[in-house]
């Protein structure tokens, strides 16, 4: 979960499945005359919607710290034994549904403890210390599937969709985490072209509660609207 604290107290909360969900907002409309489309299309879209549904278990029934009375935010839990069976849960499942948006939801989560994989400068990735032994063969469980998928797929193209991924995601915590503010989204590919090689940053500048602009802008509707799903609870 995502958990913004408010001065007043209170805390607005996020579900990460509900992130995810604008993520795939994000890539659904992805794509005009200045940026490509995503391809495979359906399967892209799928992997931003589904990325985050290893946390649907947790979700049912978050930590609580009664002491400070809050959940912890998802960055603050731990990644144990539990946890790790539920986000290899999910990217089995969608794997059966979508074998190429499992292959881009596995590289996410992989990536996650891989700075990314350096596919993202800005905002920088989480460079990890040396990764406990069990998470270590969670990642390269997953990634040595990564490798056999990818045995079969055109490995450039899918790299850049998994930049894409990473910039969609990206954008999604950005709007989650905090209020609106200037940010950076940085190498974001154009086209497929060379690997991505036609990259630009990305500027996000607020312009109140509800709005922002993105330049250069990315998607197929001016302006494009979208919705959160939030709950924001009492400060008692």
């Amino acid at each position: 979960m995502i958990v913004r604290k408010l001065d007043d107290g209170s805390m607005i909360v996020v579900n990460q499945t509900d992130h995810a969900k604008l993520s795939g907002a994000f890539a659904a409309h992805w794509g005009n005359d200045a940026f490509a489309r995503p391809e495979p299309r359906e399967s892209a879209i799928r992997a931003a919607m589904a990325h985050d549904n290893g946390w649907l278990r947790y979700e049912t029934a978050p930590a609580y710290d009664p002491v400070a009375k809050t959940s912890p935010s998802f960055f603050q839990t731990r990644t144990d034994a539990a946890q790790l069976a539920a986000f290899g849960w999910a990217i089995d499942w969608l794997t059966d549904i979508d074998a190429y948006a499992g292959a881009l939801a596995s590289r996410h989560r992989t990536g996650l403890y891989r700075g990314r994989y350096g596919a993202i400068t800005q905002p920088a990735g989480v460079l990890r210390d040396e990764l406990p032994d069990e998470l270590q063969a969670f990642v390269a469980r997953y990634e040595a599937g990564q490798e056999a998928a990818l045995a079969a797929l055109p490995r450039e193209a899918f790299l850049v969709n998994y930049r894409l991924l990473q910039v969609w995601d990206l954008l999604s915590l950005a709007l989650c985490l905090r209020e609106p503010r200037e940010e950076v989204f940085a190498p974001v590919p154009r086209s497929y072209a060379d690997g991505g090689a036609d990259s630009v940053e990305l500027r996000m500048t607020p312009r109140d509660g509800t709005r922002i602009t993105l330049d250069p802008y990315p998607f197929d509707e001016r302006p494009l609207e979208v919705s959160l799903v939030y709950r924001r609870l009492p400060s008692d």
